[in-house]
């Protein structure tokens, strides 16, 4: 008879492997169950082994990331709104540093590689309803721009969450934003304005 799949045993999983990989504790089957209450054949039934529980890792990164950043509602201003997705990733980050560290890890293929680019879609999103608006020339490619944002957002996070900045460092999302957005075409104090706004919602303090 088919063992039964327990979505928090599953999540339990998840959150260990992650948690252990980046503590760099030594893993193996009897090491990543010991004291959870779950059973070694856990992570067969839920994962088919230790690779797809490493893939499943991975993939959760990203699914909890798309998640959030999902939640934010469009603005009427979409630079706000790139600077505010930039913000989340970055909660999202320091939030979770253990997935995000996992997410990363080229070493574990992705179970839907598709949908881990979701994050990136909203990013692109937002950098086509700024050009429509008139905040970036015309012409302006909303890929290539959501991925410089992207690469700037991560940067940061990656030297808060993992070292060696402190979470103060994060403001400097600002000015990077900011001249970004302003060689697209925006203008550069409202383009401020706006970059400010949507980024105020990362917690600083970290």
């Amino acid at each position: 008879m088919p063992r039964t799949k327990d979505p928090a045993v599953r999540t339990l999983l998840i959150d260990r492997a992650a948690h252990m990989l980046r503590t760099r504790q030594p893993i193996t089957l009897r090491s990543l169950v010991e004291g959870t209450g779950v059973s070694t054949m856990a992570v067969y039934t839920h994962f088919g082994g230790m690779d797809g529980l490493w893939s499943a890792t991975r993939q959760e990164g990203f699914t909890r990331l798309a998640a959030r950043l999902s939640a934010l509602a469009p603005t009427e201003d979409p630079v706000r709104d790139l600077a505010a997705l930039g913000a989340a990733y970055t909660a999202a980050a320091l939030g979770d540093p253990d997935l995000y560290r996992v997410m990363f890890d080229a070493g574990f293929e992705l179970e839907d590689a598709a949908a881990a680019d979701a994050s990136l879609h909203l990013l692109v999103q937002a950098a086509e309803r700024a050009t429509a608006g008139g905040r970036f020339r015309p012409g302006t490619d909303p890929l290539e721009l959501a991925t410089r944002s992207w690469v700037i957002g991560h940067g940061l996070a990656s030297l808060v969450a993992t070292g060696p900045l402190p979470g103060a460092a994060l403001g400097h999302a600002v000015p990077l934003l900011t001249a970004l957005f302003v060689s697209a075409g925006d203008e550069e104090e409202r383009c401020r304005r706006s970059v400010e706004a949507g980024w105020g919602q990362v917690p600083q303090g970290t």
